[in-house]
Formats: structure tokens, C-alpha cells, sequence
């Protein structure tokens, strides 16, 4: 495993959420999170910033992690988007439906929710496809594969 391509990766993935994130759910979905103010913070109150990003972080580095040691040395961008939509798949039933199946909130906001996260994590696991590459010498052989 390359450590750091992983901790680029990782990095990237994590830049790139940060900033999909203020697009999608600090912009354009803000006035469906306004309609829920017992469910949703305010988007004025940022004081919890500091733990979404350091969830964020970790996410990222999880997901760098099970994408390399599922690397399987095809082309970064088929194995980053095949990554990408098995971790939205997940994220989308896990997350989404869940949060719908136990939260107070609506169909609207939680199709909105589910869209943007299958999106946010294709984008996730190209990025990541892009950027990792293993550690030089490295073959499926080499990995036990």
C-alpha cells in the first residue's frame, strides 16, 4: 500500500466534499433544512463546524483505506467510479433512508438528501481513483490477489 498516495487521496477526497458540501447542503438545499428547525441547526450557526469537518476527514481516510486495499490495478477512473457508486449505493440506503425511516423530515428533503449524497460520493471515489496509485512494485501477485 502506497501510505502516501493514500494520505493524498484521502486529502483530496476531502476538499472535495468540503466544498460539494458547502455548494449543495450549505446552498441550494439550505432552504429545505430551514424548513425542519428542530431537526437542522440553522445555517447560521456554525459552531459545529469543526467536528463536521473532522467527520469529514475520517470518512475520507476510511474510504482511501478500503480503496486501496480493494485496488485492484485497472484504470483509476473505472476503479474510482465503480468505488464512487458502491459507496453511495451504501451511503444512500444507510444514511437517507434510514434518516427519513427515524427523523421528522420529508420525502422531498430526503430524495433531495439522497440525490446529492449518490453524487457526492461518485465524485468521492473518482477523486480518489485518481489520485491513489499503489506503492511502486506493486501487483495483484504481489497483494495476494
Amino acid at each position: 500500500m502506497n501510505y502516501t498516495r493514500l494520505a493524498l487521496a484521502a486529502a483530496a477526497a476531502f476538499i472535495v466534499q468540503s466544498a460539494y458540501g458547502f455548494v449543495v447542503y450549505g446552498m441550494l438545499l439550505i432552504d429545505q433544512f430551514a424548513q425542519y428547525p428542530g431537526v437542522y441547526r440553522p445555517g447560521t450557526d456554525t459552531s459545529h463546524l469543526p467536528v463536521l469537518f473532522v467527520g469529514l476527514l475520517l470518512g475520507a481516510l476510511a474510504a482511501a483505506y478500503i480503496y486501496a486495499v480493494g485496488y485492484e490495478g485497472k484504470s483509476g477512473v473505472a476503479e474510482g467510479f465503480r468505488f464512487g457508486v458502491a459507496l453511495s449505493v451504501f451511503v444512500t440506503g444507510y444514511a437517507s433512508l434510514i434518516n427519513w425511516a427515524v427523523l421528522n423530515i420529508g420525502r422531498s428533503i430526503t430524495l433531495a438528501m439522497a440525490v446529492a449524497a449518490f453524487v457526492e460520493f461518485v465524485l468521492v471515489g473518482l477523486v480518489i481513483g485518481l489520485v491513489y496509485k499503489p506503492a511502486p512494485g506493486w501487483s495483484k501477485r504481489a497483494a495476494g490477489v
